[in-house]
This record gives C-alpha cells, structure tokens and sequence, in this order.
C-alpha cells in the first residue's frame, strides 16, 4: 500500500482518489507516522449490513434453555386460562 506525505497529498489528491476509488488505498502521513487510510467504500456491504436479514444465519435458539420458559406469560398471550 503507498504512503503519501501529507504534505504532497493536495497536489494529487483528484489521482489519489481516483486510485483509491478502483481499489487502490493509500495512507497519508505525518513525518513518516501513518495518520489516516483512504479505500473505497463498499457501498453493497454498508445496504445488506443496515438492511433486512442482515443478521440471518448468525441467530439461533441453540442457547434456549426449556426450563427458563415462563409458562405462565406464554399462557397469557396465546390467550388460555390459567385455571
């Protein structure tokens, strides 16, 4: 990966962001100390990770534990008495 002086970055920084844009990221930094690094943004993985079913696959109910059901709330909302 290159790394760019601060201090040429606004000379090429149209290049710069073009490179970086088709994949081609870039760090600037200070005095030789990396301070920052520019990449493309992945604009699909930032729809499917804010989306819908973003999650899908990683849930499950292998941590549900029968003995913790509270029988009583579930009667409740599927309507029976408790009689």
């Amino acid at each position: 990966m290159q790394t760019i002086d601060i201090q040429e970055v606004p000379a090429d920084l149209s290049e710069l962001i073009e490179k970086a844009a088709k994949g081609e990221p870039f760090i600037i930094a200070r005095a030789g100390k990396p301070m920052v690094q520019v990449s493309p943004v992945d604009l699909e993985a930032k729809i499917v990770s804010s989306g819908f079913g973003f999650l899908k696959g990683q849930l499950g109910t292998h941590n549900f534990d029968p003995d913790f059901v509270d029988h009583e709330i579930i009667a409740m909302f599927e309507g029976e008495d408790e009689g």
